[in-house]
């Protein structure tokens, strides 16, 4: 089921009255909770619940017996049974093709055939995202940062809950479980703030995100066909187009939560107003930075072990972060692209003793993002290579606007979404708490104003980008 579905919009309305009409009992909602999500993830397709079901038994059972193990290898055992099952799983369904392709073709380069080793299996929905959160529970458990929850449904509820499951924000155990093992409020502050950022998601990813992805679509699907200037443009529109897709879902993730009384963490603060790679990571998707940072990199010895190790992991956390998007080489290439850049940073800010760079780290910040993106966005390398060849040339020409209703559409809801995180930026405020900022006759107007844009860009397009991750 997706955000901007007609069934979402049925759906939400029927869970929020029914669990509301249960205030007085958190176990009651917790259940209902439970069965919704349930009832959301089933919709795509009922038979991959199995899968989720299995990580969540898994890891219940799994953070109960890391806790009470009294001995340290133990409780390593009972973690690495925790990483072996949810990494394996992962690993079928997102990475055996992947690798059974690259073995056969670097057996066919050798000058060995092999018989067709892949798999005829999809990818489930999510399976990214709720295999992160479980496994950060664990791991916390093993570090004892916190204690496992004694409530199965509780846990449970944890790993599916229906707002975040499918693309996020990964959210920690030590923020999310106390949340649902207690009573909660809607309060006017929470109806304000989410309602706004509901609306506020549902025009980054309906009117700006799907309208510049008609123009990046058609030009990136000939590539071969347009010149550095044509696809120099439908990069920048894609640089922005994802950006707005993926935090107008977080946008409606986070909002929906908030009417149901939860408060999740954000997950971007404005990441194209960074001035080096290491604040843009700071700020893009940040519920998988942190994640990143504190289960892999720290894991990997960070920064403790001399300046070469520290490369070393930082390389590699930022090539399995790649890898983590996606079954291809282009994701890995461009985690790679954004390794060697920090790893520059990292650098330079250690041999000059600064934090940061002037007004024109913005410039170098967003033309290494734009670069990366490139790879991120191309079907394969080939084509990923033949753009930024076209660009590097610099065969600059005519623009190829194509539809020109549609083109100037994208150019003015740009123009708009890039005035709102402006306004943010300026103002120093997150758009999670902007709508206590108005009383409910202002806020209602606007959001009245983003339903008529809606009404006036909606785009045909439905499926987020970060589904397929």
């Amino acid at each position: 089921m997706l955000f901007n579905s007609i069934e979402f919009l049925i759906f939400f309305p029927i869970v929020f009255i029914l669990y509301w009409f249960f205030k007085s009992s958190h176990k009651k909602q917790n259940i209902l909770l439970l069965i919704s999500s349930y009832v959301f993830y089933g919709w795509w397709d009922y038979r991959f619940l199995s899968l989720i079901i299995f990580s969540s038994f898994l890891d219940f059972y799994v953070g109960k017996k890391i806790e009470s193990s009294p001995k340290k290898e133990e409780k390593k055992k009972w973690l690495i049974v925790s990483l072996c099952s949810n990494l394996g799983l992962l690993g079928v369904f997102k990475y055996y093709n992947f690798f059974a392709d690259s073995f056969a073709d670097t057996m066919s380069f050798i000058g060995w055939e092999v018989n067709d080793l892949t798999l005829n299996i999809i990818l489930p929905v999510g399976i990214s995202f709720y295999t992160f959160q479980t496994l950060s529970y664990s791991i916390d458990i093993y570090r004892e940062k916190i204690n496992a929850t004694k409530n199965m449904v509780s846990f449970f509820t944890f790993v599916s809950l229906f707002p975040q499951l499918v693309a996020g924000p990964i959210e920690r155990a030590s923020n999310l479980i106390p949340q649902i093992e207690q009573n909660r409020k809607l309060n006017i502050s929470l109806i304000k703030t989410g309602f706004l950022q509901i609306f506020i998601g549902l025009f980054r990813k309906v009117a700006i995100a799907d309208n510049l992805g008609v123009y990046v679509d058609s030009i990136y699907a000939n590539s071969d066909i347009h010149n550095a200037t044509t696809l120099l443009i439908a990069t920048i529109f894609y640089a922005f187009q994802i950006y707005f897709d993926f935090s107008g879902y977080s946008d409606i993730a986070i909002g929906s939560a908030k009417l149901l009384g939860f408060k999740f963490n954000r997950n971007f603060n404005l990441p194209y107003f960074s001035r080096t790679l290491t604040e843009f990571w700071r700020r893009w998707h940040m519920s998988l930075s942190f994640w990143l940072r504190d289960y892999l990199y720290i894991s990997l010895g960070g920064n403790r072990k001399g300046i070469v190790l520290t490369y070393r992991n930082l390389m590699l956390t930022m090539l399995l972060g790649g890898l983590w998007h996606g079954s291809s080489w282009n994701f890995v290439i461009w985690g790679g692209i954004h390794g060697l850049f920090l790893s520059i940073e990292k650098y330079i800010f250690s041999s000059l003793k600064i934090s940061t760079f002037n007004v024109l780290g913005y410039i170098y910040t967003f033309l290494v993002v734009l670069i990366a993106w490139i790879f991120f966005r191309a079907q394969d390398f080939d084509t990923a290579s033949s753009i930024i060849s076209k660009i590097f040339v610099l065969d600059f020409g005519s623009l190829f606007i194509g539809n020109l209703n549609q083109f100037v559409n994208g150019i003015l809801l740009l123009i708009i979404g890039l005035m709102i995180d402006l306004k943010l930026f300026n103002a120093k405020i997150a758009l999670e708490d902007y709508g206590d900022k108005y009383n409910i006759v202002r806020l209602s107007l606007i959001i009245s104003v983003v339903i008529l844009m809606l009404c006036l860009f909606y785009s045909t397009t439905e499926n987020f980008i970060y589904f397929q991750f």
